[in-house]
């Protein structure tokens, strides 16, 4: 027997009215780059806990607003699914009391919100440093609890046995839907967008409705005495773990940097010295590029008789403005050395140390400037030094400390959230989300972006300067052929561009799954920053510049 039609209209109106809601306040905000958030509000679990953990994470400035949104948080959670599962529950079968489906699913709440809370603080990373693997390594343990989530605030037993093939099914489809959902809710033009939130709050209520019936009434369930819940939790969350220990082992092999411009002799259609800057966790062991013209940035600095030093990767943990301090005095010794005007090539961290040497060196013999991945649209969030009792992101600072520290016994690595590097894309945020990818009075530039980065990247506008877009994963492309002939074309004089449309298709695809930005002028280290205007407009890009 099928929901009865008042509670099925019930069901619909409730999963609803959430995501319209939301919808609203975003719209009358002119929060765009938040709207893709609002159908998880009605989402099953755990893409409910996350939506709402998220903006907890990023949205309190002390432990008491932290612990006091927590409490509420659970408990509006609470009450939402318990009316949600109710509602949605097969009329063929008695229905447990309001009372104890309450009961259940506020400890349900609890308990996800602390299992969540942890992927929502990757999610937080993501914003702060924009690198793709953050984000995936958020979403992904949520495929895997998902299935298991579904049965807890239905009745007993959901810990043992395996879940049926329908609720895999119905959780899987549940993540397709919040996806597309998010990029349409997104898409959707001015008050349009309300309509499209409704539409997918009604399909969040079949969804429930849906995985309830599944839940009430499973079919043959494999392995019944099995605790399997337990264990997908904790492989859950050793996902993130192993996703950051894989950066980590691997980033010294990957990157003993040695790209084919420094291999190569430059072309003759060339007329610039060519200074290649490496990304973070690099290493170099000195030996000096073929080409007399081409010179490696040192994290390290010049020895006394001007040659680059070799560095190890703490070395790139270093500040942006002391690394940029080191980029002039590079700048300035290979300008003189050669005679030429310099063109930087530069990626992943040395992208942004580039741009932090130009912001402070108007009129530099810089020229030219390439970036291979530069990090698009950083420090959307903040989270205050460890020293600090408040500020914006309190806990979730807290919670990358415990990550990070995790990864770095199980790999003996020394990444930290709080790093120099990572403390100078937090606190200079104002000019790392706006204006990395901008022109340069006097410089020509280009931005050479691999497609991952578009998951990084919240929806909207993020450049104006040429791009030229080419699959791959972050960091990396200076060592392709191909994107090496391209780079010598524009060192040559050529105009290089290449967008690609499914760039924009995967930023709004992904803009579900990312953490909502702080407003840039709410947090009072970035007042002094930051002009007069909206707070959360990307409008902003580029401006004054």
């Amino acid at each position: 027997m099928p929901v009865p039609r008042g509670r099925f209209i019930g069901l619909l109106a409730l999963a609803t009215v959430l995501p319209t809601l939301e919808g609203a306040v975003f719209n009358a905000l002119d929060f765009r780059s938040a709207e893709g958030l609002a159908p998880q509000s009605s989402a099953l679990w755990p893409y409910d806990s996350y939506h709402d953990l998220r903006w907890l994470l990023v949205y309190h400035n002390s432990w008491q607003t932290f612990l006091l949104g927590f409490a509420g948080m659970v408990i509006l959670r609470g009450l939402i699914s318990a009316g949600l599962v109710r509602l949605a529950w097969p009329g063929s079968t008695p229905c447990p009391a309001f009372r104890r489906l309450l009961g259940r699913n506020l400890a349900v709440a609890a308990g996800t919100a602390v299992i969540i809370s942890p992927l929502a603080a990757l999610a937080v990373a993501a914003s702060v440093v924009s690198l793709s693997w953050f984000v995936f390594a958020s979403v992904l343990p949520m495929l895997l609890l998902s299935p298991f989530l579904q049965r807890i605030g239905v009745g007993a037993g959901w810990w043992r046995g395996l879940p049926s093939a329908a609720l895999v099914g119905w959780s899987l489809l549940d993540f397709v839907v919040i996806t597309v959902a998010g990029a349409l809710v997104w898409r959707a033009p001015d008050y349009w967008t309300l309509v499209v939130a409704a539409a997918c709050g009604i399909g969040n209520g079949l969804l429930w409705k849906q995985t309830v019936r599944a839940a009430v009434n499973p079919a043959h369930v494999h392995w019944r005495r099995v605790p399997v819940a337990p264990m997908a939790i904790v492989l859950a969350l050793l996902i993130p773990l192993l996703v950051q220990s894989m950066t980590v082992v691997g980033a010294p092999s990957r990157n003993n940097f040695r790209p084919p411009v420094l291999t190569h002799p430059l072309p003759a259609t060339v007329p610039y010295a060519v200074l290649v800057l490496a990304g973070h966790n690099s290493t170099y062991d000195g030996q000096p590029a073929l080409d007399p013209a081409v010179r490696q940035f040192s994290y390290a600095g010049l020895d006394p008789d001007g040659r680059a030093r070799p560095y190890s990767l703490r070395d790139t943990h270093r500040s942006l403005d002391s690394s940029a301090a080191l980029l002039a005095t590079q700048v300035n010794d290979l300008n003189r050395r050669t005679g030429r005007p310099v063109a930087l090539m530069a990626e992943s961290e040395g992208a942004m140390v580039s741009v932090t040497y130009l912001r402070d060196t108007p009129g530099s013999p810089v020229k030219a400037l390439l970036m291979f991945s530069p990090l698009v649209r950083t420090g959307r969030a903040y989270y205050p030094p460890p020293s600090a009792s408040s500020g914006w992101g309190l806990v979730a600072g807290w919670e990358l400390r415990g990550i990070f520290g995790a990864v770095n016994l199980m790999t003996g690595g020394h990444d930290s959230a709080d790093e120099p590097f990572v403390r100078s894309l937090l606190e200079n945020a104002p000019f790392y989300r706006y204006q990395t990818l901008c022109p340069v009075p006097g410089v020509r530039v280009v931005a050479f972006l691999p497609t991952v980065s578009a998951a990084e990247t919240p929806p909207g506008p993020y450049t104006n300067i040429p791009t030229f877009v080419t699959p791959g994963l972050h960091g990396g492309l200076l060592g392709r052929p191909a994107i090496h002939d391209r780079a010598d074309d524009f060192l040559a004089g050529a105009k290089v561009a290449a967008p690609r449309g499914e760039y924009g298709i995967i930023q709004v695809l992904a803009g579900a799954w990312q953490a909502p930005s702080l407003a840039i002028t709410v947090n009072p280290v970035w007042r002094p920053q930051v002009s007069p205007g909206p707070p959360f407009s990307a409008k902003r890009i580029c401006a004054g510049r």
